[in-house]
């Protein structure tokens, strides 16, 4: 069995019209093109749609069985039709994102903007651990990830990694500060001076790469703290100074409304990269690729002004 749209748009049509003539002219076809249709369909069915007599033409007791049928899957059609055309002008859509420590903090900021330009658009957000961020992508419990560079395990070669941006690794300390009247900042000059550092994972991409003697010191900083928001605000009472990431706009602002500095460390630069995680092979939906595109705009935009650092 084989029905066409065609086929059905017919049926109703003539159904409707009561003449194969009036159903011609709303369908911009031939008379004979529109019998046609109905005697492909009635012989896919094996049943007689219309009773015909040379005066009348009417519905047949299984047509009109058959006819609200019709009407309700070429209604479903034109609804699929019409999600497919909202979906492709992003009138709606849902978007599944995970997104790692430094990057969850400033994402809510992003996903509000986002929601000022697409309403219809959903983003739901999923915090998780960095180890965490890739397994979701390949479980494809998320369509996007955004954190930091992440090792890629012979079972997760399918993950495409974009860069969204790079950070540099900052001391925060009072504008009253001896550090804070130089030029420029060396890591070097952190030794002797208390820390304030945050525990976990932060002090190992930290002190990567760094001289040994700076890694011991900021290793046996004198507090250590969960939170970004404690180390700043000790900072800004005076228990020592801080190293953090630039990763909002916002926390730059609070630090400079503070009587605070944040000055990038040299000798040597450090970066931290931040990437956006897709499976390779999966076709992003255009509400993601939206938000995609959305998120490289904007932060290519706000860390940019990290030149005013």
């Amino acid at each position: 069995m084989n029905i066409s749209i065609r086929q059905l748009t017919a049926f109703i049509q003539v159904a409707d019209n009561g003449s194969f003539t009036r159903a011609s002219d709303q369908m911009h076809l031939t008379q004979s093109a529109v019998s046609g249709l109905i005697k492909e369909l009635e012989s896919s069915l094996g049943i007689v749609l219309f009773d015909r007599t040379t005066r009348q033409l009417s519905l047949s007791a299984v047509g009109r069985h058959l006819l609200p049928q019709a009407r309700r899957i070429l209604n479903e059609m034109q609804l699929f039709e019409n999600e497919a055309s909202s979906l492709t002008s992003l009138a709606q859509g849902q978007v599944r994102l995970a997104v790692s420590q430094f990057a969850a903090s400033s994402m809510p900021a992003v996903i509000a903007q986002f929601a000022k330009k697409h309403p219809e658009i959903s983003v739901s957000l999923v915090d998780c651990s960095a180890e965490n961020l890739l397994r979701h992508i390949q479980d494809i419990e998320v369509d996007l990830g955004v954190g930091t560079e992440l090792d890629f395990t012979e079972t997760e070669d399918n993950i495409r990694a974009d860069l969204l941006y790079q950070l540099p690794f900052c001391v925060v300390m009072p504008d009253s500060h001896a550090l804070a009247q130089k030029s420029e900042i060396t890591w070097q000059d952190l030794l002797d001076i208390p820390l304030i550092t945050l525990q976990g994972p932060f002090i190992e991409q930290v002190t990567a790469e760094l001289d040994e003697r700076i890694t011991t010191h900021i290793q046996q900083a004198r507090y250590k703290v969960n939170f970004m928001s404690t180390a700043l605000e000790m900072t800004r009472q005076g228990f020592g100074i801080t190293l953090c990431l630039p990763y909002m706009p916002e926390v730059i602002d609070w630090v400079s409304a503070n009587g605070l500095q944040m000055r990038p460390l040299a000798q040597p630069v450090r970066m931290r990269q931040f990437f956006i995680y897709q499976r390779a092979s999966r076709a992003l939906s255009p509400a993601t690729i939206a938000f995609k595109m959305f998120l490289q705009t904007y932060f290519s935009s706000h860390f940019n002004d990290l030149q005013r650092i």
